[in-house]
């Protein structure tokens, strides 16, 4: 069994520090809810770790593959239940992939393999919702 452990650590108000093998992320809230806009939002950072899992897969697959792009962007969008606790109940993830001769086939498989397959994160999210995907396929 793989475990992942973040030590966090309260600052003051509503500031944390979470500390995880990769580094250090400040977290905060706005100032309509008692913080000082300092950090990130955790329920946005979620989302954040979505774009990230399925980015590094869409990375690590374009090699593989050998697909050529310019690059690629990965929008994502969360609406929250009105009811507490709030949670997303829809997500949407534009990828957004840019180039001059770009072969669509091939990346509609890599999005694929990432949503379907290898993206850990996207499976969590989809335990508690909807999660639409988009490819969008844009000139350089």
């Amino acid at each position: 069994m793989n475990t992942h452990q973040v030590h966090t650590k309260w600052l003051g108000e509503m500031a944390f520090e979470a500390t995880n093998p990769g580094g250090i992320i400040k977290m905060d809230s706005d100032a309509e809810f008692g913080g000082n806009n300092n950090g990130l939002r955790p329920k946005s950072m979620m989302l954040a770790s979505l774009a990230g899992c399925t980015g590094i897969d869409i990375a690590s697959l374009l090699k593989k593959m050998k697909v050529e792009i310019d690059t690629f962007t990965i929008d994502v969008e969360g609406d929250l239940t009105e009811e507490h606790p709030k949670f997303y109940h829809t997500v949407r993830v534009n990828y957004n992939f840019f180039g001059t001769d770009l072969d669509e086939a091939k990346l509609q498989k890599v999005v694929s393999l990432s949503v379907d397959k290898y993206c850990g994160v996207m499976e969590m999210f989809r335990q508690f919702a909807k999660v639409e995907v988009k490819i969008n396929y844009l000139k350089s």
